[in-house]
């Protein structure tokens, strides 16, 4: 029997004299409500009331069951509130895990319009490169960046990602211009280390990645703007996504190379969250701003 609905038969039996009262009280039959009187008896080793054909009254343990009843069940019915209410109402902390370039450029930004619109949540900023475990960090939400691999979460996806190979214009000048995907392995190729697309020793290029190009350079890092940093200095070539080399295109600082053979698609920008049938409304909110956010201005 479930415990608690056990403790309100007996609380509601106790305060109107009679189980059958109980029963009509909580919607059950007279014989159900008398099981969960016999099995919290049972469970506690003492009886609690005394049953005679007209009334019941309650022993001395049922005396004191009684009042630790009536201090825990309105304790649990609030606490059941509390949590019902984050369906419906957007309220608490909500944990985003995201990439630290991507973050800082698209979603820090957009944290004040959130939070002006929903004052009740706040928002913990996960900044990581990482592919952290989304359920094991107790992440709320995260953004993912590439091809999603079979998972328990939920995804909506936020928009493309294409990449780009670029260099300055010294560096070019002073190297050369690489025009087919072997003249890399003349050049100084700046990788990126947590990209399966891209080591070290090798890029991809064709559309899912099928063409792997020798090359080598002298820097690797785990953070796109690093790299970024190294080309627009001049040390060498990149291969990044758009919305992290974009701005330095735009303004000149580096040079968009055209090669022959098409670039690795990466799979998109994705929005991951633990599934569920109806996820909190701080996830909800979330989802639906971020949404409304990159449709206007797509990364």
């Amino acid at each position: 029997m479930d415990r608690i609905t056990s403790m309100r038969v007996f609380v509601r039996a106790a305060g109107a004299g009679s189980l059958s009262a109980a029963a009509r009280h909580l919607g059950m039959s007279p014989a159900m409500a008398t099981k969960h009187v016999n099995a919290l008896e049972a469970r506690l080793g003492v009886k609690l009331l005394h049953r005679t054909t007209r009334r019941l009254s309650l022993t001395e343990a049922g005396s004191n069951y009684l009042e630790a009843c009536q201090r825990i069940l309105p304790e649990i019915d609030e606490a059941e509130a509390a949590v019902a209410s984050q369906r419906i109402k957007a309220t608490g902390l909500l944990r985003m895990n995201v990439p630290l370039s991507f973050g800082t450029r698209f979603i820090a930004p957009l944290i004040a319009e959130f939070s002006h619109r929903h004052p009740e949540v706040k928002v913990e900023l996960g900044l990581s490169d990482a592919q952290l475990d989304l359920l094991a960090g107790g992440w709320d939400l995260a953004v993912r960046i590439g091809h999603l691999v079979d998972s328990p979460l939920q995804s909506r996806r936020l928009g493309d990602c294409k990449m780009l190979v670029c260099a300055s214009a010294d560096y070019l000048e002073q190297r050369g211009v690489p025009r087919q995907v072997g003249d890399l392995a003349q050049h100084n190729c700046l990788s990126y280390t947590l990209s399966a697309k891209q080591d070290s020793q090798h890029w991809a290029f064709g559309s899912q990645g099928e063409l792997r190009v020798p090359i080598t350079g002298d820097l690797v890092a785990n953070n796109g703007d690093a790299l970024l940093a190294a080309a627009v200095a001049g040390q060498g070539i990149i291969y990044q996504p758009h919305f992290i080399v974009a701005e330095a295109v735009a303004q000149g600082q580096l040079v968009v190379l055209e090669l022959d053979k098409p670039l690795v698609e990466l799979g998109g920008i994705h929005l991951l969250y633990p599934a569920d049938r109806r996820p909190p409304a701080k996830v909800r909110v979330m989802l639906d701003y971020l949404l409304e956010a990159f449709t206007n201005t797509p990364p």
